[in-house]
């Protein structure tokens, strides 16, 4: 029995140094792309708005709206040209994307420059299909700082230049940080594993008329 205390002892150790390791690691990787103040982000081809919660009236939660608002920005500021919004619609009762767009035209953005990605259901899968469907190069992503580090890290390491925008406004919690600290270790794992995602589709070039999709 002590044997076996000991060993299990050591395995909780070298786990926890691993985890330490890994998110140190995609903060440090990725602190260089992180951008406090908008007008500073480089130029890039689209914004992108990872998903995030909708309220039970069908309205942007605060974190949600706070993505949205900086994506707004950085099209105002002539950062980007065009917006690639990403969520959960798995369900017909469950649509994050919707809502955005509505959102997103109420505040003068056309209709062209917007694109919905409906199967975004986790940020490796938003960022895997904006390469591979949407054909994006180059984006501004516009997120939270519990976020950013893990989403530029995936969107390099899936073969795109990615900037991120820090949509802070004072509306993130403890739990949200604590959140990232397993999902780290996610991402190096989806990665190891080339996974692909459940739903790809047929491709949806960022550089056309959003318009012409769903």
């Amino acid at each position: 029995m002590k044997r076996l205390f000991t060993y299990a002892l050591q395995g909780a150790g070298i786990l926890a140094v691993f985890i330490l390791v890994t998110n140190i690691g995609i903060h440090l990787v990725s602190k260089p792309y992180i951008y406090d103040d908008a007008r500073a982000v480089p130029m890039a081809e689209v914004a992108v708005i990872p998903g995030a919660a909708i309220l039970s009236d069908g309205s942007l939660s605060s974190i949600f709206t706070d993505r949205v608002d900086m994506a707004i920005k950085l099209y105002e500021d002539k950062k980007v040209s065009k917006i690639l919004v990403s969520g959960d619609n798995s369900t017909v009762s469950h649509n994050e994307v919707d809502p955005v767009r509505r959102y997103l035209i109420s505040k003068g953005i056309p209709e062209q420059d917007i694109f919905l990605d409906h199967a975004g259901f986790d940020t490796y899968s938003t960022m895997y299909r904006a390469r591979h469907i949407f054909g994006v190069t180059s984006m501004v992503i516009a997120t939270q700082s519990f976020h950013l580090p893990r989403a530029i890290f995936l969107a390099h390491a899936l073969g795109m230049k990615a900037y991120g925008a820090n949509a802070d406004v004072g509306h993130i919690l403890l739990r949200n940080y604590l959140r990232e600290v397993l999902a780290d270790e996610k991402a190096l794992l989806d990665l190891a594993l080339h996974r692909v995602p459940k739903f790809l589709g047929d491709k949806i070039p960022v550089t056309g008329d959003g318009r012409n999709y769903p």
